[in-house]
């Protein structure tokens, strides 16, 4: 770990050396480039090492090839944001795929200029260089997000466009939910696979089609608990659960019916971001209903009516095509 420390510290070196060189020769303007504000704000030190790692960093330090202005529009998580995924430093980073933190980082990146005054609910869905499209939602307080991440403030003028500093790190697969669900069960998106005993469930269950997009099909929002919250849940019954397969020591029916409980089909509740459920509410589940607890810092809780204690979001608003997945600590029972 230590040489790859070493050896990393020294490609980011020279990552920042070949930036700076390339400014200077390409780049006359007053104001810093969007990479190089992010190389010097310590607000956006992992946003620089993700850059950086996911091989954007040029890209957002250079002019725009693709818009007559030479711009981009970035929103910007802060360290803050980051850490909320429990990535703190540049060594914290290799617990993503090199594809799928790119692909993060440029549905970050609109092509062309994005002003803060155009950031509205009633205007189009801004694509972004990845491709799915974002949202913007305005709050009953005021406050604005895009997709469920708080827009801190708008406008950061760069020499290639416009900064607008987030509260969370956006997140979309570019794939339905099922197909999202199986990337994160193989390690396809971070290292460690995860949601493996979701996906076990979901086959015992033969639910594939159900989260699979086709033309036509209801947006979901679907409550994804965690391998850890699988195995909390065999403790509580008294059933090892201890790998995926277990599962299946379970009645089918039963399985089904919790599955069920963690799934909103279309209607006005399917397919939202945090920012967009109605805390303090409960909402209908194709299984039972669920019960929302208070907005407060980005997320919600969710508690099934089995439950004692709610279940906390541990990476909420993932956008896939056909819905918006929620992760989160505990298997929400009927």
């Amino acid at each position: 770990m230590k040489n790859f420390s070493s050896l990393y510290s020294g490609v980011a070196a020279l990552g920042l050396l070949l930036l700076t060189l390339s400014g200077c020769a390409k780049n006359k303007e007053t104001d810093p480039s969007i990479t190089n504000i992010a190389v010097t704000n310590p607000d956006f030190q992992t946003l620089e090492d993700a850059a950086i790692r996911g091989g954007v960093a040029y890209t957002l330090g250079n002019k725009n090839a693709a818009d007559p202005q030479g711009n981009f529009t970035v929103f910007a998580p802060t360290n803050a944001a980051f850490a909320r995924l429990g990535l703190n430093s540049a060594l914290d980073l290799t617990a993503l795929q090199p594809s799928f933190l790119t692909n993060t980082l440029l549905y970050h990146v609109y092509s062309g200029t994005l002003p803060g005054s155009a950031l509205t609910p009633t205007s189009a869905p801004s694509p972004s260089l990845l491709g799915p499209t974002r949202r913007i939602i305005r709050r009953a307080d005021g406050s604005l997000y895009v997709n469920g991440s708080k827009i801190l403030s708008t406008d950061v003028t760069a020499a290639n466009g416009l900064i607008h500093p987030i509260d969370k790190v956006l997140l979309a697969t570019g794939a339905d939910v099922l197909n999202s669900a199986l990337a994160l069960q193989s390690g396809g998106a971070f290292v460690k696979p995860e949601l493996t005993f979701l996906v076990e469930a979901v086959v015992y269950c033969n639910l594939q089609a159900a989260l699979t997009a086709t033309p036509g099909s209801p947006q979901l929002t679907v409550f994804a608990p965690t391998d850890q919250a699988f195995k909390d849940l065999g403790v509580l019954l008294n059933v090892p659960l201890n790998q995926p397969r277990d599962i299946r020591l379970l009645p089918v029916a039963t399985v089904t019916a919790v599955l069920l409980n963690h799934v909103i089909i279309g209607g006005t509740q399917g397919g939202k971001f945090t920012s967009e459920l109605p805390g303090g509410t409960t909402i209908a589940a194709a299984g039972g209903p669920i019960a929302l607890g208070t907005f407060s810092n980005g997320v919600l809780t969710a508690k099934g009516n089995g439950n004692a204690t709610p279940a906390n979001m541990v990476i909420p608003d993932v956008q896939c095509i056909n819905g918006v997945v929620h992760v989160i600590d505990r298997v929400l029972l009927p």
